[in-house]
Protein backbone atom coordinates (compact mmCIF):
# COMPACT_ATOMS: atom_id res chain seq x y z
CA UNK A 1 0.00 0.00 0.00
CA UNK A 2 1.35 3.23 -0.90
CA UNK A 3 1.63 6.17 1.37
CA UNK A 4 -0.60 9.57 0.60
CA UNK A 5 2.97 11.69 0.37
CA UNK A 6 4.65 11.34 -2.75
CA UNK A 7 8.13 10.08 -0.96
CA UNK A 8 7.07 7.33 0.61
CA UNK A 9 8.21 6.41 4.27
CA UNK A 10 9.42 2.92 3.28
CA UNK A 11 12.41 2.34 0.84
CA UNK A 12 14.84 4.80 2.18
CA UNK A 13 17.64 2.92 3.18
CA UNK A 14 21.70 2.61 1.96
CA UNK A 15 22.61 0.39 -1.06
CA UNK A 16 25.29 -1.95 -1.55
CA UNK A 17 27.41 -2.26 -4.24
CA UNK A 18 30.42 -5.13 -4.76
CA UNK A 19 29.76 -5.24 -0.75
CA UNK A 20 30.60 -1.68 -0.26
CA UNK A 21 27.88 1.10 0.46
CA UNK A 22 27.71 2.83 -2.89
CA UNK A 23 24.39 5.56 -1.82
CA UNK A 24 21.16 5.45 -1.02
CA UNK A 25 17.43 4.92 -1.93
CA UNK A 26 14.12 6.10 -1.59
CA UNK A 27 10.53 5.26 -3.23
CA UNK A 28 8.34 7.92 -4.64
CA UNK A 29 4.33 7.58 -5.91
CA UNK A 30 3.21 9.11 -8.93
CA UNK A 31 1.34 12.25 -7.73
CA UNK A 32 -0.90 12.41 -11.19
CA UNK A 33 -4.49 10.86 -11.80
CA UNK A 34 -3.46 8.38 -14.59
CA UNK A 35 0.09 6.72 -15.75
CA UNK A 36 2.76 8.43 -17.33
CA UNK A 37 5.06 7.40 -20.06
CA UNK A 38 8.76 7.51 -18.66
CA UNK A 39 9.02 9.86 -22.27
CA UNK A 40 7.28 12.55 -20.64
CA UNK A 41 9.16 12.62 -17.13
CA UNK A 42 11.76 15.33 -16.52
CA UNK A 43 14.74 15.38 -14.50
CA UNK A 44 14.38 15.35 -10.77
CA UNK A 45 16.21 17.03 -8.04
CA UNK A 46 17.03 15.76 -5.06
CA UNK A 47 18.29 17.14 -2.09
CA UNK A 48 19.61 15.43 1.11
CA UNK A 49 19.95 17.30 4.51
CA UNK A 50 19.82 20.48 2.62
CA UNK A 51 22.69 19.05 -0.31
CA UNK A 52 22.11 19.07 -3.75
CA UNK A 53 22.67 16.17 -5.56
CA UNK A 54 24.18 16.15 -8.98
CA UNK A 55 22.07 14.81 -11.84
CA UNK A 56 24.34 12.15 -13.49
CA UNK A 57 24.52 10.48 -9.22
CA UNK A 58 20.34 10.21 -9.70
CA UNK A 59 19.04 6.73 -11.26
CA UNK A 60 15.46 6.35 -11.79
CA UNK A 61 13.68 2.19 -11.13
CA UNK A 62 10.52 1.98 -12.61
CA UNK A 63 9.20 -2.09 -12.72
CA UNK A 64 12.55 -3.51 -11.27
CA UNK A 65 14.47 -1.73 -14.48
CA UNK A 66 16.90 1.13 -13.93
CA UNK A 67 17.46 4.02 -16.03
CA UNK A 68 20.04 7.54 -15.79
CA UNK A 69 18.09 10.46 -16.23
CA UNK A 70 18.92 11.31 -19.53
CA UNK A 71 17.70 8.32 -21.41
CA UNK A 72 14.00 9.00 -20.23
CA UNK A 73 13.02 11.00 -22.84
CA UNK A 74 13.83 9.01 -25.29
CA UNK A 75 11.89 5.86 -23.73
CA UNK A 76 8.07 6.19 -25.09
CA UNK A 77 6.88 2.91 -24.59
CA UNK A 78 7.41 2.09 -20.87
CA UNK A 79 4.70 3.42 -18.30
CA UNK A 80 4.74 4.56 -14.93
CA UNK A 81 2.24 3.69 -13.37
CA UNK A 82 0.50 5.17 -10.72
CA UNK A 83 -0.30 2.88 -8.38
CA UNK A 84 3.64 1.61 -8.61
CA UNK A 85 6.11 3.67 -6.74
CA UNK A 86 9.42 4.50 -8.35
CA UNK A 87 12.67 3.98 -6.95
CA UNK A 88 15.23 6.73 -7.20
CA UNK A 89 18.50 5.63 -6.57
CA UNK A 90 21.52 8.11 -5.46
CA UNK A 91 25.02 7.17 -6.02
CA UNK A 92 27.00 8.51 -2.75
CA UNK A 93 30.29 6.49 -1.48
CA UNK A 94 29.67 5.65 2.37
CA UNK A 95 25.96 6.27 1.59
CA UNK A 96 24.30 8.20 4.31
CA UNK A 97 24.86 7.93 7.90
CA UNK A 98 22.52 6.21 10.28
CA UNK A 99 19.24 8.75 11.80
CA UNK A 100 17.00 11.18 10.54
CA UNK A 101 17.62 12.94 7.69
CA UNK A 102 15.74 15.86 5.61
CA UNK A 103 15.09 14.57 1.70
CA UNK A 104 13.56 17.01 -0.84
CA UNK A 105 12.48 16.28 -4.30
CA UNK A 106 11.27 18.08 -7.25
CA UNK A 107 10.01 16.24 -10.52
CA UNK A 108 8.20 17.95 -13.78
CA UNK A 109 6.23 15.75 -16.57
CA UNK A 110 5.25 17.21 -19.81
CA UNK A 111 1.25 16.12 -20.33
CA UNK A 112 -0.11 14.99 -24.02
CA UNK A 113 -2.29 17.72 -23.90
CA UNK A 114 -0.64 20.95 -23.32
CA UNK A 115 2.33 22.70 -25.42
CA UNK A 116 5.92 21.71 -24.51
CA UNK A 117 6.74 25.15 -23.59
CA UNK A 118 4.25 24.37 -20.46
CA UNK A 119 6.85 21.64 -19.20
CA UNK A 120 8.79 24.38 -17.22
CA UNK A 121 5.11 24.66 -15.52
CA UNK A 122 3.84 21.46 -15.27
CA UNK A 123 5.22 20.14 -11.71
CA UNK A 124 4.68 17.52 -9.03
CA UNK A 125 5.77 20.20 -6.50
CA UNK A 126 8.44 20.04 -4.23
CA UNK A 127 8.12 17.45 -1.75
CA UNK A 128 10.15 16.85 1.69
CA UNK A 129 9.97 14.51 4.30
CA UNK A 130 12.03 13.58 7.68
CA UNK A 131 12.64 10.28 7.40
CA UNK A 132 14.62 7.42 9.92
CA UNK A 133 17.67 5.67 8.15
CA UNK A 134 18.67 2.50 10.11
CA UNK A 135 21.63 -0.05 9.11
Amino acid sequence: MLDKECIQSRGFRNTVTNDEISGFQFDIRLMYYRGLWLSQIRPISVKIDGVPIPQEDILWEIEGETYKQEDLEKIGDIQWNVLSPATIHVKKKGGLEEGYHELEVDHRFSSSYMPPAMDEVLSFGSHQRRLLLVS
